[in-house]
């Protein structure tokens, strides 16, 4: 998938061992990866890993990412500070695809504590496969970003 940006993977230590194995994986399917790291199971604190992988979304470094912690809750709402960022946490493949069709989430976020490396890679493999649907969730999106909502 060279004529693409790469994918922003980032974890904290708990999501090391899982967005290591991710990293392989996808490169294996063809995509390149923009590691940011943490580069072991050191202690480490997941908003710093969550935030990098915004920043490389709304610079232009990743089209999309992969973002993992224990649960996937913090790493989530850390990403989701920077303007750019769409982050959503999903455990399961019907998540991912409407998150991407729906939401038009850029980042995905994974709870390496609650799932296993197999439906990772499936989760993965629905949002960076699945597009926006855009109409009606377009205006919807564009609210994402721009409060105060008019109801």
């Amino acid at each position: 998938m060279s004529d693409r940006l790469p994918i922003a993977l980032a974890s904290d230590h708990a999501g090391f061992p899982l967005k290591t194995h991710l990293a392989e994986w996808l490169t294996g399917q063809g995509y390149e990866i923009l590691d940011l790291g943490t580069d072991s199971p050191d202690s480490v604190d997941y908003p710093d890993f969550g935030y990098l992988a915004a920043e490389a979304i709304g610079d232009g470094r990743a089209m999309r990412g992969v973002i993992v912690c224990g649960s996937g809750i913090g790493i989530s709402i850390a990403a989701n500070r920077h303007p750019a960022a769409r982050a959503a946490l999903c455990h399961d493949v019907t998540s991912a695809r409407l998150a991407r069709r729906h939401n038009d989430a850029n980042l995905l976020a994974l709870g390496a504590r609650l799932i296993g490396v197999s439906v990772a890679e499936d989760v993965a493999e629905a949002f960076l496969s699945t597009e926006f649907d855009g109409g009606r969730h377009a205006r919807r999106v564009a609210k994402l970003g721009t409060p105060p909502f008019a109801l």
